[in-house]
């Protein structure tokens, strides 16, 4: 790109900036020296290949969304939290909202990601063991006992069973007197990484991708600042990919919604925006900030020249990132808040526009209240503290950083049009449906696992506390432990709810949701009913596999 429309550029940048809405803050050094709110090339200088780095806030969004970077808005610190019952998780969040937390995170057991309820046989001691138990609508309306719903975004990371969760989340928030058209948050409802990835679905991928697109059409009609789909590539990630693999397949994934969203009518640019990512930060600090700035650019230019997007906002890849739950050792434990410091200020520099911190002790156990403080506090120290907030993409020019970036972007390219040989039509979906059926993704990543843990084992990739350094003087630590009263106080609970409640209303509520089932209604408001009448998530989910049929993985060797 010659000088004068790399001058161009900035003078584009720099009229949106002055007219953008920016922080009261102090925008220099730790010595005072003032800086800039973006760098790039010095004036009259020529930058090959420029015009993929660009300025902030323009096409194709390498270096942010936004001309202010983190200076008009910072991101959002959005805590994963839930454990136990509905009233212990209730505790955790108003602590975590009290500490600075910008809004709330919710993680499920194993049973509701499952879509089990808690005395399903099945369920027998996971009760309440890696996130809260929900069994209805009754236990939604104690998880946000005094916390206002139409003034806190809550993003809920379930898959599955994620279309009846979010209508008990829309009950309970009916029942606080909230205006559903202004609820803002964020639904996973990611059903693609569950078959390629974490193994948490129902039914077979068509009946989800239905539910998906019937949540699509709801939200955009009904709670259009709601986010009805969280593409992830964290699982993906934690399985054993690598950065590439992660980025590729999630973006696919992405792809593939959007192309779900078009099969239903649906204006990509109107349901484009309600699409958002989640990413892993792992510990390879410059290939993850690079990773986040070719997200950016691979999805605008797509939406663009494939998908045939128009406004500025349906370009937009929004994302949030959690540190490495994979990189956390249980050797050495204090070490992880080290590593999720670097993976926080990696997702920072990238550019994320919300972050969890993991604590220091969840590869042991779910967080104390110390512990869960110490992350917190991890992303406050880099947000007021370390001046990262101070300039956009301070990294972007970085012969290394903008090295990664084109190469990680490659790889994707190759993998898409991987993806896109194996289904019969060319497209994306068709491309992932045969990917998962014949367990494509899922040997990819298997051998990049397998890669890397040979690495770990010769010496040659090294871990602090674990094949590097491993003497210490750190004592055990004291974990969090769920009581088994929690399973058994959840299992009185739902019984005397189910006995209290109006068994020929949830009947008739549940058989309602079969007919429309059948037909090619939108499902929402039919679950909607059943949630209002406390038909429960077993309930729900139960009847749909009596009608759907269940999936199992095939067999593989």
């Amino acid at each position: 790109m010659d000088a004068a429309d790399i001058a161009a550029g900035r003078e584009r940048w720099q009229r949106r900036y002055d007219a953008a809405r920016k922080r009261d803050a102090d925008f220099t050094t730790l010595s005072g020296a003032p800086v800039e709110p973006v760098y790039g090339p010095p004036a009259g200088a020529g930058y090959p290949g420029f015009d993929r780095i660009g300025w902030p806030g323009e096409f194709p969004y390498t270096r942010g969304l936004y001309p202010t970077g983190y200076r008009g808005r910072t991101w959002t610190i959005r805590q994963f939290a839930g454990f136990g019952n509905a009233r212990q998780t209730n505790e955790r969040y108003k602590m975590i909202l009290a500490a600075g937390g910008g809004g709330l995170s919710v993680a499920f057991d194993m049973p509701t990601l499952m879509g089990r309820d808690s005395d399903d046989p099945q369920s027998a001691g996971e009760v309440g063991h890696c996130g809260v138990a929900i069994d209805s609508a009754a236990d939604m309306d104690v998880l946000f006992d005094g916390i206002d719903l139409e003034q806190t975004t809550t993003s809920m990371t379930i898959s599955g069973p994620a279309v009846p969760i979010f209508v008990m989340y829309l009950v309970a928030a009916e029942r606080q007197g909230a205006d559903l058209h202004k609820l803002d948050g964020t639904l996973q409802t990611d059903i693609f990484k569950e078959y390629i990835a974490q193994k948490e679905w129902l039914f077979q991928p068509e009946p989800h991708l239905r539910l998906i697109g019937d949540l699509m059409e709801y939200c955009a009609r009904e709670i259009p600042r709601y986010k009805p789909l969280s593409v992830s590539g964290y699982h993906i990630r934690e399985a054993g990919s690598t950065a590439a693999q992660e980025l590729a397949y999630t973006l696919a994934d992405g792809f593939g919604y959007v192309e779900l969203g078009l099969s239903r009518g649906l204006d990509v640019n109107q349901f484009a925006p309600g699409l958002s990512f989640f990413f892993d930060a792992h510990i390879d600090f410059f290939e993850e900030v690079a990773k986040f700035r070719a997200a950016r650019r691979i999805w605008a230019r797509h939406l663009r020249d494939d998908y045939g997007a128009t406004s500025e906002k349906a370009l937009w890849l929004k994302f949030h990132t959690q540190t490495a739950g994979v990189s956390l050792t249980a050797q050495q434990p204090v070490n992880n808040v080290v590593r999720t410091a670097v993976e926080a200020l990696a997702a920072v520099l990238g550019g994320t526009n919300s972050l969890h911190t993991n604590a220091l002790d969840e590869t042991l156990a779910l967080p104390t209240d110390e512990s869960a403080e110490i992350a917190l506090r991890t992303q406050q120290v880099i947000m007021e503290e370390t001046g990262a907030v101070n300039v956009a993409d301070p990294l972007g020019g970085s012969w290394y950083v903008e090295a990664l970036t084109d190469r990680i972007e490659a790889e994707a390219e190759e993998i898409f049009a991987r993806i896109r040989e194996l289904g019969e039509d060319g497209t994306i979906t068709a491309g992932i449906l045969r990917g998962i059926e014949d367990g494509w993704f899922t040997a990819h990543i298997a051998e990049a696992a397998f890669v890397y843990q040979q690495a770990v084992e010769k010496g040659d990739k090294r871990t602090v506390g674990v094949n590097a350094h491993t003497g210490t003087v750190a004592k055990e630590l004291e974990i969090l432990r769920v009581s088994h009263e929690v399973e058994v106080e959840q299992n009185r609970a739902l019984g005397a709810r189910r006995a209290q409640r109006d068994a020929v209303r949830v009947k008739a509520a549940l058989d309602h949701m079969v007919e429309v089932a059948r037909t090619g209604e939108n499902m929402i408001p039919a679950m909607l009913e059943a949630a209002r009448a406390e038909a429960t998530l077993g309930e729900i989910c139960g009847v749909l596999k009596d009608e759907w049929g269940i999936y199992r993985e095939p067999a593989r060797f």
